[in-house]
């Protein structure tokens, strides 16, 4: 079983050798991965901006709630006072908080609809979820893989990290900290090109997600939706179906091989030949 799954690893394997694990998950840690696209960049941004603005308030109210604690306390003030209005007051915190959120909305929208507006793309694939596994199709090519966690029955293993499963990863190329995140086929990708991913879902709801590019999306059976991404940096990244989609929900995680133009054309050549059935050098576009 183990050489057969090196078989179906090697060919993707060949023009990612080399490639720095960026987005991927550490222990312990918090905050954001890497951002390795300008759409992760602008929610960085945005979520850094926020919390400034959400500490600013939450210390004014403190800092509030600490004045009339000292100055309106029983023993410093024993007859309290009776008014039940105070207009400027009631003006002023109605109309700072709009302000606020008008501050908020012209910051946040653009970043909202930067994502939502998808682009042309250079690369086009199609995203199904299935249970439990990722379905592939480069739609300008016509070629299709499917793509299972490394150690799933369906490659080898049975969800453990084994002996088997531990030389399937590092036949991959990968090692045993990459178990439950590596896949036994990637999606690849070049740099600096605008992909375009049109997902949907093949019998129940499932997310598509790569955290370090900032984008999400839920794949619907029945619906398709799109998603896209220009990675800036080579490197390999990880993500994970994000929508309850059964009891192996946790197994069916995403890879992605970001690569430079001249190796991606050259895995190009060889993922047609082996996914599409296309001997290499032959036109696909002339037979069409």
């Amino acid at each position: 079983m183990l050489a057969g799954l090196a078989a179906v690893t090697a060919l993707p394997a060949v023009a990612q050798d080399g490639l720095e694990i960026i987005g991927a998950p550490t222990p312990g840690a918090i905050g954001f991965q890497e951002a390795a696209t300008e759409l992760a960049s602008d929610i960085h941004w945005l979520d850094s901006m926020l919390l400034v603005i959400i500490t600013a308030i939450v210390l004014f109210v403190v800092a509030l709630m600490a004045v009339c604690i000292f100055i309106y306390n029983r023993r410093r003030n024993p007859n309290p006072a009776t008014f039940t209005h105070n207009s400027p007051v009631e003006v002023a915190w109605t109309i700072i908080p709009i302000i606020v959120l008008v501050f908020i909305g012209a910051f946040s929208l653009p970043v909202l609809f930067k994502q939502q507006e998808i682009p042309e793309g250079e690369i086009n694939i199609k995203v199904t979820g299935y249970q439990w596994y990722w379905g592939y199709e480069y739609t300008d090519h016509e070629f299709a893989f499917d793509s299972y966690m490394i150690g799933q029955p369906a490659t080898v293993g049975n969800y453990v990290l084994t002996d088997e499963v531990e030389a399937a990863l590092e036949e991959a190329g990968y090692s045993r900290n990459e178990f439950l995140l590596a896949t036994d086929t990637a999606v690849v990708v070049p740099v600096n090109k605008t992909v375009v991913m049109t997902v949907t879902g093949a019998d129940v709801i499932h997310s598509w997600t790569i955290p370090a590019f900032g984008v999400k999306q839920d794949a619907v059976p029945g619906r398709l939706a799109q998603l896209w991404f220009k990675a800036e940096k080579e490197g390999v990244y990880f993500g994970q179906c994000s929508e309850l989609c059964g009891k192996d929900h946790a197994y069916m995680p995403i890879t992605v091989k970001v690569v430079s133009e001249e190796a991606y054309e050259e895995w190009l050549q060889g993922a047609i030949e082996e996914y599409a059935g296309t001997p290499a050098g032959y036109d696909v576009a002339s037979a069409q």
